[in-house]
């Protein structure tokens, strides 16, 4: 059976965190939304209470009817077996044109959410949240380019994030029970045999 995301480390996510962004960064601009939709795998993360043990993370964004993003996280626990769901909504912050998002998974609580550094093609990004704390290096494909990672954190460790403290998750073999054929459809649980 799935667990589901701790609301009370989402809510004091949401009552801790602001929609800004981390002093002396700066969000991406010419930021195409519709671009950026899509499966997103998690590579590395500065870890936190809400994502800590979960391995073969992805995060998918879809347009909402009310014109807002669709956010769903899932991650699976492989020790426990157990898979890790969050549902939220994103929406603009300032100009659209901007790589600036706020995000909520817990009622009126929003957070930040800043694509800092994206690939020309959206193949890659580097995201932060309102601080220091968060942040993500997320691609496309669940591998990444050893030349691109490195200079991804060190691109994170110029803007003063404590890189020495990024985890990273695993996409490799181990996942893939967890995904229906390889294909972005994710498995709530592996299938029997």
């Amino acid at each position: 059976m799935p667990r589901t995301l701790l609301p009370l480390a989402l809510l004091a996510l949401g009552l801790s965190a602001c929609t800004g962004i981390p002093e002396g960064t700066r969000a991406v601009d010419d930021f195409d939304a519709e671009r950026y939709l899509g499966r997103w795998y998690e590579i590395a993360r500065l870890d936190h209470s809400f994502e800590e043990g979960l391995d073969c993370v992805t995060a998918d964004y879809a347009r909402r009817d009310d014109g807002g993003i669709r956010v769903i996280n899932r991650g699976v626990d492989l020790d426990a077996g157990e898979v890790d769901v969050a549902e939220g909504r994103a929406y603009p912050l300032d100009d659209p044109r901007l790589g600036r998002l706020k995000v909520s998974f817990f009622g009126p609580f929003y957070a930040g959410y800043n694509v800092l550094v994206l690939a020309d093609d959206y193949d890659w990004a580097l995201v932060s949240g309102p601080d220091r704390d968060y942040l993500w290096i997320l691609s496309r494909r669940p591998e990444l380019a050893p030349d691109t990672y490195r200079a991804l954190v060190d691109r994170a460790a110029a803007l003063d994030f404590p890189v020495d403290e990024l985890i990273e998750v695993e996409q490799g073999d181990a996942c893939t029970p967890w995904r229906r054929n390889g294909s972005a459809e994710p498995l709530d649980a592996p299938s029997e045999r």
